[in-house]
């Protein structure tokens, strides 16, 4: 099947959750406010406590400070990164170490920062999440993050603080598993990332633009699509991609925009206009970006790497980006999708996989004899990022290269199925949350359940559930922008057989239904991982109740 399995949709029409199910607490509760299980608490150390470890621990010392970036061909970017690079320097772990990340926090103007392990189940106070697990750590200062890392898996680590995301500060973060049944000959670890900071502006001069929404734009129609997108009800079968223009247009990612006048005098420097993908069911992203990047690099000037003919390569696909979800094809080869998120699949063959910001995934493939392009192409936005396979000899391709694989058979989580070995357990559901993802781009009021997330007051409306509790949550997406859900602390498990992942993809106007049990108790974050969606209020806490 050529398309997104109908948008995506898994138990579309569930609507409200069922009559036993448990609403977010309202705000305004007073007295009745819940007892929360504390990020510190007893109960988070007993489950530390139980994690399987190894007993050895890897010391590293991450710091964060400014950076000029060599993105090659001749582009620089004056920015922030780990150590001085972007992406960071990978850090490689097996299952059951302990990892012991000292940030140094040397950024400029006095700066506070975190690192998120994302994907990581590890214990809350450890998350790296300001205000609600940390204190945010003051320039000058530094923090030490120390946690068991048992599962193994593909993940990154970031900051969670205001838009960090989108500088340079990342690096990708591998749990191997010493008993590992997947047979290959090597690995390589592709990042992707859309690039403004340093080049245009930077990310809180994007958020500023964006938050003043839409100004003198018509947003109030019945679908408020934004202009140069359809609405999630007209985009027709996704199975139809001939109408998707791949062919030219500027590698900048500039697509066209409306003057500033049409929308009443605003800025439009960094807000993207006409950026439309079926695949994503209609608007694509909110922000331009000069370039995209694989491996820190440009397609101009790209990441290469050798191997020989007929190797089996495993690839670990991160995409690291803060508004740009990628589709993602390696010309001349099929891939074969053995995990996503970190949690093994039923092994699928794929020509290309559509993969949303903080989602992951592991594939392989057996490499055929020349020079290949992995492409990255940014959903909507008529731009790609590049990289290169060498195997044997030959030229470079082009930067605009587009292989045939980005239109064959693509690829999203909803239709891959859990491998057994990691597959729930059949469960009554104990508790059900109704997620409602709401607000768009005319005010740029971005919330869950109407309501903004309060960072001076993170537990003000907790999404409450109980140790040892099988939770479902029902991600109801009510705006006409696709969003990324991701989950800190768990992995949920798509439908009732899905994979098991802790970001994804909820198109315009459907429903995608999770489980999860609630076996990691803490404070969480859950949030739309659009940087700039997160931000500006798309967040929710979920919470153990005492």
């Amino acid at each position: 099947m050529n398309s997104i399995n109908r948008r995506s949709v898994l138990l579309a029409g569930l609507g409200v959750a069922g009559a036993g199910a448990l609403a977010a607490c309202s705000s305004g509760s007073g007295s009745s406010t819940p007892s929360l299980v504390s990020p510190n608490g007893e109960a988070v150390a007993a489950v530390e406590r139980e994690r399987r470890s190894t007993g050895r621990t890897q010391q590293v010392t991450l710091t964060a400070a400014r950076a000029m970036l060599d993105l090659g061909g001749g582009v620089m970017a004056n920015s922030w990164a780990f150590s001085g690079r972007t992406p960071g320097k990978e850090l490689r772990l097996s299952v059951g170490d302990t990892l012991a990340a000292e940030l140094s926090n040397q950024l400029p103007d006095r700066t506070t920062t975190s690192i998120h392990w994302h994907g990581i189940a590890l214990r809350a106070d450890m998350d790296g999440v300001p205000p609600a697990t940390q204190a945010a750590v003051r320039a000058g200062s530094n923090f030490t993050y120390r946690f068991v890392a048992d599962a193994p898996g593909t993940y990154f680590f970031h900051p969670h603080v205001g838009v960090q995301l989108d500088r340079g500060l990342y690096a990708p973060l591998i749990v191997e598993d010493p008993k590992e049944p997947l047979r290959y000959d090597d690995e390589w670890v592709v990042v992707l990332d859309d690039w403004v900071d340093g080049v245009t502006g930077t990310p809180d001069e994007v958020l500023a633009e964006l938050k003043q929404g839409m100004g003198g734009m018509d947003m109030s129609g019945g679908s408020s699509a934004s202009p140069g997108s359809s609405s999630s009800d007209s985009m027709g079968d996704m199975g139809d991609m001939g109408g998707m223009d791949m062919t030219g247009g500027s590698s900048a990612g500039m697509s066209a925009s409306p003057s500033a006048s049409s929308s009443g005098g605003m800025s439009m420097k960094f807000m993207l206009m006409g950026a439309e993908s079926k695949l994503l069911g209609g608007d694509a992203g909110d922000v331009k970006y000069p370039y995209h990047l694989v491996n820190g690099r440009v397609p101009a000037d790209p990441d290469v790497y050798t191997s020989k003919p007929g190797k089996r390569i495993r690839l670990r696909i991160i995409n690291a980006a803060g508004d740009t979800a990628y589709r993602v094809a390696l010309g001349g080869h099929k891939m074969t999708i053995t995990h996503t998120d970190g949690f093994p699949v039923r092994p699928t063959s794929v020509d290309a996989l559509l993969v949303g910001m903080g989602e992951r995934y592991d594939v392989t493939v057996t490499l055929g004899d020349g020079v290949f392009p992995l492409v990255a192409l940014a959903e909507g936005k008529n731009a790609n990022a590049m990289a290169v396979m060498r195997t044997g000899s030959g030229r470079t391709p082009k930067p605009s290269v587009r292989p045939s694989q980005l239109d064959g058979m693509i690829m999203s989580a909803s239709q891959l199925k859990a491998a057994d070995d990691v597959r729930l357990d059949s469960k009554k559901t104990d508790r059900v949350h109704r997620i409602e993802l709401t607000g768009d781009m005319g005010k740029y009021n971005w919330g869950i359940n109407g309501k903004r997330f309060d960072m001076s007051n993170p537990t003000a409306n907790p999404i409450l559930v109980k140790q040892g509790e099988r939770v479902r949550l029902d991600f109801v997406n009510r705006t006409t922008m696709w969003h990324p859900m991701h989950l800190h602390g768990h992995t949920y498990q798509l439908g009732t057989d899905g994979p098991r992942k802790d970001t994804t993809i909820v198109l315009p106007k459907k429903t995608v239904s999770v489980h999860f049990d609630a076996d990691n108790p803490g404070q969480w974050m859950l949030h739309c991982h659009n940087a700039y969606h997160g931000e500006a209020g798309m967040m929710a806490l979920v919470a153990y109740q005492t």
